[in-house]
């Protein structure tokens, strides 16, 4: 006849999670990886049922039900923490010695593996957990994989829509952004005011100083108007010398108009390239969308735009803000003038642009 140690030392390598019991369902043995999870634990002499709650059969009430349960399937977790559920099966031990419960983790072992940092060494060298173990951590690998690249493909995305929306060379927003965010605006009834803004004798930089002038100018333009204005404003450029600024939440002449004012002066200032100077200067019109008044975008840039050419009629470097008499024939004769006015500065800037540089030429021969 087997003895106690010699079934227990058997069971160990078969079973490393079971239990004995004896006839007064006191804990004679356990298993290796079973004294793991509780390795402080006093198993020996300890009742059974007060180291482990078994939650069905629901018929189990003792002891006696207890040894009585040969071949059905326990449902049990730990008393104390963590509550780890597990699964067993009762066997009776010839003549009357009590029985033997092997237990395992079922839907558990995740959590088991987790808690108690358990390896394929804790486990019986025939069990299918080990196998299952590979699988979860391969599946785990994957979806691993699946989200890193599910995350360069978003930021793909990203870059791929900021870049369409966004003027490669100011790195401001383009007409396409200035759409979408001007109808945005306008949805969803916010007080917000419009400027388009063009610049004044940029021509003349771009035909006496060559376009890689142009672009430096157009450049620190933008940084201007980034620097006049809020993070909460957009900016976008729309056209060669041409700007849409959409300031939002404010609709009070006065503020807008130092805004402008501001602009104007900034943008005055000579800006330097190539040992010479860049002389512009700015036109705005201001159209005003209290939530209060309902119009669309064509309208609201429309207007604006009739503000801004009266700007330009009244001379450049001015600002005014758009106002019902302000009509399309208006516009028109605007723009004769300015057209007419446009060609006489360039000419003057073209002149004042190379009588500089012969001066610097005249200075360096000398």
């Amino acid at each position: 006849m087997m003895s106690f140690d010699q079934l227990a030392e058997l069971a160990g390598k078969m079973a490393p999670m079971f239990v004995m019991i004896n006839a007064d369902g006191q804990i004679e043995r356990v298993g290796p990886t079973l004294q793991k999870l509780r390795p402080d634990q006093d198993w020996t002499g300890q009742p059974f049922i007060e180291i482990f709650d078994l939650r069905r059969p629901r018929s189990i009430r003792n002891m006696a039900d207890l040894l009585g349960s040969s071949g059905v399937k326990l449902h049990m977790q730990f008393r104390d923490e963590p509550h780890t559920g597990l699964k067993g099966v009762l066997a009776p031990l010839p003549k009357g010695r009590g029985a033997f419960v092997n237990l395992s983790f079922g839907i558990s072992v995740l959590d088991a593996v987790r808690d108690y940092d358990l390896t394929s060494a804790d486990f019986s060298a025939t069990d299918l957990t080990i196998e299952m173990l590979y699988l979860v951590e391969a599946k785990s690998a994957a979806m691993e994989a699946s989200r890193q690249l599910n995350l360069r493909l978003q930021g793909a995305k990203i870059a791929a829509e900021e870049q369409a929306f966004t003027d490669t060379l100011t790195g401001l927003k383009n007409r396409r952004a200035m759409n979408h965010i001007l109808g945005r605006m306008i949805s969803t009834g916010r007080d917000f005011s419009l400027m388009q803004l063009d610049l004044d004798f940029f021509k003349a930089v771009n035909d006496t100083m060559g376009h890689a002038a142009g672009d430096a100018v157009l450049q620190k333009v933008a940084s201007i108007m980034v620097d006049c204005t809020r993070n909460v404003d957009t900016i976008a450029r729309v056209g060669g010398d041409e700007f849409v600024l959409i300031i939002d939440g404010l609709v009070d002449h006065a503020q807008l108009d130092n805004i402008a004012s501001r602009l104007i002066k900034r943008l005055e200032e000579p800006i330097p390239f190539g040992g010479q100077m860049c002389q512009i200067s700015a036109s705005i019109g201001t159209v005003l969308s209290p939530a209060s008044v309902s119009i669309d975008a064509a309208q609201l840039l429309n207007e604006a735009d009739m503000a801004l050419y009266a700007a330009k009629r009244a001379g450049r470097a001015c600002h005014y803000f758009y106002e019902p008499g302000m009509d399309s024939e208006d516009t028109d004769e605007a723009v004769e003038e300015v057209s007419v006015d446009t060609a006489s500065s360039q000419a003057d800037t073209s002149r004042s642009s190379g009588n500089t540089a012969a001066d610097a030429e005249q200075r360096s021969n000398g």
